[in-house]
């Protein structure tokens, strides 16, 4: 009873209500003196008697009181459901069901019928053993017609020797019903499309939106999801931007996710025809998240860990004619790390370049790069065209669009629907095995503890797993478990491996310490992994671009998954007294200026300094020596 006596008095309700529930259970056969005529001994029959009361039953929340559910009428049924419906919307996806039979004593209703007659003076009595297993199986099939789940948290047994005297207990209580009632908490919870057996059938796409400055990226991703034109001055970006400095300049600084659907038949499902992103969620066979980046170079830190910490499936280059320094070196980290991408050309409405001059100028900054795909205007005909030909056939896709006008945004719009994921994720082999990436924490208004937001690389994570986070500036990692989770602004009850979502975490018991400090680039990690931190790592490194050479001692940050931070490199192995310069191969040492860092063999790497770039594969590292997990 602790979860609904709290919301009637939330700095005690939950130490009263779980004592009022234990002095229920342990007493539930105790009896008070109602022959005695004292005050005094009325006063103390009071006292105890409020232990089997419930308060009045709340009309805002989750919480549901329940007499019996014992073969309602096909009306009611509805009824019922459409009232379950409304108590999970209450609990964003949760409600608690009190299954209870009270003893009354009726009087005139001073608010309404929907309080079922339950006032202060309710007693609860319970149901039989056939009654309570009747309105169970009600209660699971009202949550069956809404996708919920039913999951019994408490059933108390009571006697039906109620406080009542003799001839009001002989004219409610049955001569047959002499053994004891149950009383039974219930908690319902929604299950999301994808938390389902079904979530085979929910395709999720992962889509990195990046660019130069003022290509109009955060403009094109908000007439996609909210399915309004711009009015040319950028008012539709505004649903996009996350702090008051990005409004102000109309620039993107930080990491932002929208998202929209598309149902079994193709059509698009966003914020113009659906209220939240739940009810996208549910109604959408294919999910798309986009992951809009900063275009600025200032920002080009943030848009690494985009491309590097949140693994998109697929690039979209935004571009406004002249194409400038920033676009070309988006283009470049896209070709390093072998990402695959399409370009949309934006402001076509104010004619400032032709399309097919842009695709010219496009096609020679390819060429360029080194690349030898060929940019093609993309149009669907006939509607039968598939996205995934044109990587097939070694093409970029280019659509010339306007956010104004609305030119090219179909085409746009159904070249998204038809793309897949890049790769698929294999399967779930050990599910007590999982790896979270932590790409960035935030704080929420009521919650004491950090809420932790990134991608799940492997396993399956869901409340109450057990795992270890870290690693600590000493290359230790701390015992910790999920709290909840929350999945495209939802809560959710599973999250699979290759999905994006953000949860809580809390210490094991509550005799355990508090959470360390946490920060970006930690992970979550079974404890059955016996995970090493590392301060030294191997890796096998092509330099992109160098002005002269590189040698050791030459630091450089370094991007590693959600990892990011400043490296020096220790060794070259077969260094040429030249140095490594552009183009060239070698197998390097790096070490972890700051702090130690979680890594994998097999990661991809890149590094850059200034205009040096280069990318790699890690091929070896070393645990750090001393750490509880190290090998022995």
């Amino acid at each position: 009873m602790e979860s609904f006596l709290g919301l009637f008095d939330p700095g005690e309700g939950k130490e009263k209500g779980k004592e009022t529930w234990d002095r229920f259970e342990q007493e539930g056969n105790g009896s008070s003196d109602w022959e005695s005529s004292s005050n005094d001994e009325d006063q103390e029959h009071v006292a105890s008697d409020v232990e089997q009361r419930l308060p009045p039953e709340p009309e805002q929340g989750n919480i549901e009181y329940k007499l019996k559910l014992v073969n309602p009428s096909s009306q009611r049924f509805e009824h019922l459901v459409t009232q379950m419906k409304w108590r999970l919307r209450e609990g964003h996806g949760e409600a608690i069901y009190q299954i209870v039979q009270f003893h009354l004593e009726y009087q005139p209703y001073q608010f309404n019928d929907y309080r079922l007659g339950v006032e202060d003076n309710g007693r609860l009595a319970g149901l039989s053993r056939e009654e309570m297993k009747a309105s169970l199986k009600t209660l699971r099939e009202m949550a069956a017609r809404l996708g919920a789940t039913t999951d019994v948290l408490r059933e108390k047994l009571t006697n039906n020797n109620v406080h009542c005297n003799e001839k009001e207990q002989n004219r409610n209580t049955p001569k047959n019903q002499s053994e004891n009632k149950r009383v039974a908490e219930v908690l319902v919870r929604k299950l999301r499309k994808d938390d389902r057996e079904d979530q085979e059938t929910v395709v999720e796409l992962r889509l990195a939106v990046t660019g130069g400055q003022d290509a109009g990226k955060s403009t094109l991703l908000g007439v996609l999801t909210q399915g309004e034109l711009d009015n040319g001055r950028g008012r539709a970006r505004l649903n996009m931007f996350r702090h008051l400095h990005e409004i102000r300049t109309g620039r993107t600084s930080s990491i932002s996710h929208e998202i929209i659907g598309f149902d079994s038949e193709g059509h698009v499902l966003n914020y113009a025809e659906m209220n939240t992103a739940e009810e996208i969620c549910e109604q959408a066979s294919k999910v798309v998240t986009f992951i809009d980046l900063a275009g600025h170079r200032k920002y080009l830190r943030t848009t690494l860990l985009g491309l590097t910490g949140y693994c998109p499936h697929h690039v979209m280059l935004v571009i406004a004619p002249p194409m400038n320094e920033a676009f070309q070196e988006h283009l470049a980290l896209c070709l390093a790390l072998r990402l695959p991408f399409f370009v949309v050309i934006t402001k076509t409405d104010l004619g400032l370049c032709d399309a097919r001059d842009a695709l010219a100028q496009l096609e020679s900054t390819v060429r360029a790069h080194g690349c030898s795909k060929q940019p093609i205007l993309y149009s669907v005909p006939d509607g039968n065209s598939n996205a995934r030909q044109s990587y097939n056939l070694e093409t970029i896709p280019v659509f010339p669009v306007s956010c104004v006008t609305g030119e090219g945004l179909k085409e746009l719009t159904s070249f998204i629907r038809d793309l897949l994921p890049s790769e698929s994720t294999p399967p779930d082999s050990d599910p007590e095995s999982c790896l979270f990436q932590i790409d960035e924490t935030f704080r929420v208004v009521g919650l004491n503890e950090p809420v932790l937001g990134g991608l799940l690389v492997r396993g399956i994570i869901a409340p109450g797993t057990r795992l270890l986070v870290g690693p600590l500036p000493d290359g230790e990692f701390s015992p910790v478990k999920v709290a909840s989770l929350h999945r495209n602004k939802a809560p959710c009850c599973l999250v699979r491996a290759s999905q994006s979502a953000s949860l809580t975490i809390a210490p094991p018991t509550a005799r355990d310490p508090p959470l360390p400090h946490l920060r970006p680039g930690m992970v979550l990690v079974s404890p059955r992994d016996h995970p090493c931190a590392t301060f030294f790592f191997q890796a096998t490194v092509l330099v992109v671009y160098h002005a002269t050479a590189i040698y050791p001692g030459f630091q450089a940050t370094v991007h590693v998954g959600n990892v990011r931070q400043t490296c020096a490199i220790e060794g070259i192995m077969d260094l040429k007294e030249e140095g490594l310069q552009t183009n060239d191969t070698a197998s390097v040492l790096f070490r972890f200026v700051g702090h130690p860092e979680y890594l994998h063999v097999g990661m991809r790497l890149l590094f850059r300094e200034g205009r040096t770039k280069g990318i790699g594969q890690i091929t070896q590292i070393f645990p750090l020596i001393g750490s509880q997990n190290s090998p022995q």
